[in-house]
């Protein structure tokens, strides 16, 4: 039974549509607005073998915070309800990342319990035409909306795409991983019987 979801996000700031299936093939359809951030979640769909279709209009013209913000959310939100009783899930993911100078480090958990580590410093307010502080407001979002334990260290790295890039790989990565069907998983996997 694949894991898919939906969800639509409607505020006065934004209209957002993300369609997610966790046991897909890495395809992607991205229409944010905001060029940088599709290239990212693409990255996160091709590496993490998600199918992933994100879908928003957004108050471009004050900045992209909200459009992000709320892409995040939703995000986060499809993630969850795909997961539905997280039977079966490995749960924790990890994975460390090379893009060229920068090396990111990943690790996560679908805990219930969300909290996000980010060890990160961009030198550059913008990379194409996405606010970079904006990258952690992303993760949180998603944490926030998921429930993931998430930890991002930038390892090392000077050019801050290549840093961005593999942040956004080694997410996807661990995330496929975390959210895999391992057959010794009786439930879920915790000592309290529930996450």
């Amino acid at each position: 039974m694949r894991r898919v979801s939906e969800v639509k996000r409607t505020t006065k700031e934004t209209n957002i549509a993300v369609s997610l299936d966790i046991d897909g093939e890495g395809a992607a359809e991205l229409s944010s607005g905001v060029g940088f951030f599709d290239h990212m979640l693409n990255h996160i769909a091709r590496h993490g073998f998600f199918n992933l279709n994100v879908e928003a209009s957004g108050d471009l013209h004050v900045d992209c915070h909200h459009t992000v913000e709320d892409i995040g959310i939703a995000f986060g939100q499809a993630l969850s309800k795909a997961l539905g009783s997280r039977e079966g899930i490995a749960r924790y993911g990890f994975d460390a990342v090379p893009m060229e100078d920068a090396l990111v480090l990943c690790a996560l958990d679908i805990s219930g319990r969300p909290y996000l580590a980010f060890d990160g410093v961009f030198t550059t307010p913008k990379i194409g035409d996405m606010d970079t502080e904006m990258i952690e407001e992303f993760f949180r979002a998603v944490c926030l909306n998921a429930g993931l334990n998430l930890h991002m260290k930038v390892l090392a790295g000077k050019n801050n795409h290549h840093i961005a890039e593999a942040m956004f790989k080694a997410f996807g990565r661990a995330l496929d991983k975390a959210t895999s069907i391992d057959a010794r998983v009786s439930g879920v996997l915790s000592t309290k019987g529930v996450l």
